[in-house]
């Protein structure tokens, strides 16, 4: 008893060292500050595979991959040993007009298990950036001076689906579609154009995936036609928008998306900085459809979580267009850490696991149990959609399970059942009122397990709870 008392007031003392100087992401900071604990602050000491230890020595499941990052457990020890042996040799250098190995084998690598459609170009340069959005603004600059390279200045405009996100610096904001990120920052944000997206979960009264992805895809086509000649590049998120309450869509769109774009002569940029590596059920989400995007964006679990890096495939069309005696026309995006050494040889250590392992095919058997783990919350009354697509899980909550008549914002519903599952050890992050499951691929059967009592008893408690309020 001693003890825990000791861990208790060890962690409150650290709660307090780091609001005394931290600012921490995608939060409203007032509700770390107030003294009611509007949003617990957890202090993690360690890891260990699907699991976070506090530094109260507390075991949390990390139900969402600490941002949807870690592939294979924290502490992976394959990965922690290459970026040690790493370190031993090289930490970083410059990558203007310098080579290394980890660079070059990593591009490799992901030149060879990237999408493939026949009889189309394949992907062939690798350019790398730090992080998720700052891949997406590299996607986005080559779209654009690929064209005014070619002395055609007309192509100047994106589309995006609504719903969907891309990051948070202006580029990618300006793509990204969720009011929340964007509404703030609209004066800073380059002009783009939002199509309908074929997001299942607005299907119509007898409506299938497939039919809400082809009404969403004619949609499309209508906003190319009106717009033949003024786009460069349509981006978008295959398979499942994330970050806009995981949204699942038909694989059906990607491949009409697909034929459009190359009917219109506009870049198709895939967006699996979340979605690829394994997370829906194939190493790419594009797979799905069959079809291979002009520029190819990856991060997140590139690296296994271990460490920050992104990657752009482009096909060797797109990079000879900035071949050319001047140097306005060669593309000088930079970032200091561009294909760092460390982080490279985590991703290589990382693509390595998925041979070893089989990691695909054991995901399969997970997110069969996780598919079977699930299905009890359709009966659940205010449980409106429970969706899946590989080892990603969301339950959609409103009022009654009705779609029609969502929680009232102030009710917090999300929040509320956020507390209650850090209060039983399990890490979600809701995105509004959406809760949902991405744990590492290491996750057992007893972990899922806890996962589903869990996810079902906070909702319940927020359910409860917000009625009392």
């Amino acid at each position: 008893m001693d003890d825990m008392i000791a861990r208790g007031d060890a962690t409150a003392a650290w709660r307090e060292r780091d609001l005394a100087v931290l600012w921490h992401p995608c939060t409203q900071m007032r509700e770390h500050l107030d003294p009611g604990g509007t949003l617990p602050l957890l202090p993690v000491e360690r890891g260990e595979g699907a699991w976070l230890i506090g530094r109260d020595g507390r075991r949390y499941l990390d139900a969402i991959s600490s941002w949807w990052t870690n592939l294979f457990g924290h502490a992976e020890p394959r990965i922690a040993a290459a970026i040690a042996r790493q370190a031993g040799t090289l930490e970083h250098v410059i990558l203007a007009g310098v080579s290394h190995a980890p660079a070059v084998e990593l591009a490799e690598k992901l030149l060879a298990i990237a999408p493939r459609e026949a009889g189309r170009e394949p992907l062939a340069k690798v350019f790398y950036a730090d992080n998720g959005s700052a891949g997406v603004e590299v996607a986005l600059k080559m779209a654009f001076h690929w064209f005014r390279n070619r002395g055609i200045e007309g192509r100047t405009k994106f589309i995006a689906l609504d719903n969907g996100y891309h990051g948070e610096t202006l580029g990618a904001l300006a793509v990204g579609d969720i009011p929340l990120y964007r509404r703030v920052y609209a004066p800073l944000l380059a002009e783009a154009m939002f199509a309908p997206s074929p997001d299942a979960y607005l299907c119509d009264d007898g409506e299938t995936p497939a039919q809400r992805a082809q009404r969403a895809a004619d949609a499309l086509a209508a906003l190319l036609e009106r717009h033949a000649g003024e786009v460069c590049a349509l981006i978008l998120e295959p398979r499942v928008q994330c970050a806009g309450g995981m949204r699942m869509h038909d694989p059906l769109y990607l491949r009409r998306a697909r034929e459009l774009c190359d009917a219109h002569g506009v870049f198709l940029v895939c967006d699996e900085i979340a979605v690829g590596f394994g997370r829906t059920g194939t190493l790419f989400a594009s797979e799905q459809s069959g079809v291979q995007p002009d520029l190819l964006c990856l991060s997140k679990g590139l690296t296994g979580g271990a460490l920050p890096l992104a990657a752009v495939l482009a096909t060797q069309s797109i990079y000879e267009g900035f071949l050319d005696d001047s140097r306005e026309k060669a593309f000088l995006h930079s970032h200091s850490y561009t294909g760092n050494p460390l982080a490279c040889a985590a991703a290589l250590a990382s693509l390595a696991i998925f041979e070893q392992d089989d990691v695909i095919a054991r995901n399969s058997a997970t997110s069969k149990r996780m598919a079977q783990l699930a299905a009890a919350f359709a009966g659940h009354p205010h449980v409106a959609d429970v969706r899946q697509a590989g080892m990603i899980v969301a339950f959609e909550l409103t009022r009654g399970g009705d779609k029609r008549t969502p929680f009232d914002a102030s009710a917090r519903i999300g929040l509320r059942a956020y507390r209650e599952a850090l209060r039983r050890g399990v890490l979600l992050r809701p995105l509004g009122d959406v809760l949902y499951w991405m744990p590492p691929y290491c996750v057992d059967d007893d972990a899922l397990q806890l996962l589903a009592d869990t996810t079902r008893a906070a909702i319940d408690h927020a359910i409860e709870e917000a009625a009392c309020a």
